[in-house]
């Protein structure tokens, strides 16, 4: 009886783990064909931006522009104009994304998104100071601002954040972030209602916009942005353990407040340099982790890189979609992100249960 007892019991473990392994290979089938696919949309979505606008552009033309063509106007609107825009897209696209997707698992909590530092009030109390007390107004010194405002404000998000015991929980950095920035949007307003001349600056800024900004823009950001990709992108694996709580993922060998000090490190840098070059585009962090989610599951080394490529791609949609519109005007593309983007969360939303973080 004992051998006949011991031997099924050996059989279905070894029948589970192969059939495990298959489930797990079936699994990663459909999410390296999902990044596939994102790639592919980006990619698409580089060539629209080249391509599209107020003035089309055939490809042939783009591509012999981008070859070093000679100075026709076609060449000189897509080497000039459209090459700045569609380079600021991919990177201020890919640092939302991430940034999005880091401050959902670093909180756990689903509403998360890149603002939730602060670091969009920080850039705006910041740029605000610069044009109405130092006079600032060139735009690298702007984004040079915004970028600093942006950098404290996380710092003392997050030291007042971890200050007392238990040191910087997810509940305590979302409510520190919450404090300070409406202390901030207080004091963005009333510098606003102060001086006229801030107001038209900040008017524009605030809805943030890939136009009108050079390859300069780009130069000053993309240290900024390399460094917290690669940054957000390293934090996967502790992440993973954090999820199952805190003890566990110490046990699993994860540094609790390390993880936490470089995930917040990663989102300040990230969001810091997205704002100050764009400004502030909404939603985008927000939605796009959620859609990555629904593919990919839990699983932060598929989450991030995912976002990374779709948040991109979609913000350059969207940048086209409003160049397309309202001829020979523009829409700016927080609005279009924000208009396109919030039905498909809400249809995802209602069709199935957000993805557990």
């Amino acid at each position: 009886m004992a051998t006949t007892t011991s031997a099924p019991r050996a059989d279905p473990g070894g029948r589970g783990r192969r059939d495990g392994s298959g489930a797990v290979a079936r699994r990663r089938l459909p999410r390296t064909a999902g990044l596939l696919l994102a790639v592919l949309l980006l990619l698409l979505a580089v060539a629209a931006s080249l391509a599209l606008g107020s003035r089309p552009i055939p490809l042939s033309t783009v591509v012999d522009a981008l070859t070093g063509g000679g100075p026709t106007q076609d060449a000189l609107v897509v080497r000039e104009l459209r090459v700045p825009r569609t380079l600021l897209g991919l990177g201020v696209g890919a640092a939302l994304g991430l940034a999005g997707a880091l401050m959902q698992a670093l909180t756990r909590n689903p509403l998360a998104d890149p603002g939730l530092l602060g670091v969009n009030s920080g850039a705006a109390a910041a740029m605000v100071t610069a044009v109405g007390v130092l006079g600032v107004t060139s735009r690298s010194g702007l984004v040079w601002a915004s970028m600093a405002g942006a950098a404290v404000v996380s710092v003392a998000v997050y030291v007042l954040g971890a200050t007392g015991r238990g040191g910087a929980t997810p509940v305590r950095l979302a409510l520190a972030g919450t404090a300070v920035s409406a202390a901030l949007v207080a004091y963005t307003s009333a510098q606003l209602l102060l001086d006229a001349r801030v107001f038209d600056r900040y008017r524009y800024w605030q809805n943030g916009s890939l136009a009108g900004q050079d390859l300069s823009v780009v130069r000053q950001t993309a240290p900024f942005l390399v460094l917290g990709l690669l940054l957000g992108l390293a934090q996967a694996r502790p992440l993973n353990a954090l999820a199952l709580g805190e003890d566990s993922g110490r046990a699993l060998g994860a540094s609790v407040g390390r993880t936490r000090v470089l995930t917040a490190l990663a989102v300040t840098l990230l969001c810091g340099a997205a704002t100050a070059a764009a400004g502030p585009i909404w939603f985008l962090g927000l939605a796009v982790p959620h859609v990555v989610r629904a593919v990919t599951g839990p699983d932060q080394r598929w989450v991030l890189p995912f976002s990374c490529v779709l948040a991109p791609a979609l913000l350059l949609l969207a940048d086209v979609v409003g160049r397309l519109v309202a001829p020979p005007g523009e829409l700016e593309v927080s609005i279009v992100t924000a208009l396109l983007g919030a039905p498909v969360l809400i249809a995802l939303v209602r069709r199935r249960r957000l993805a557990q973080l």
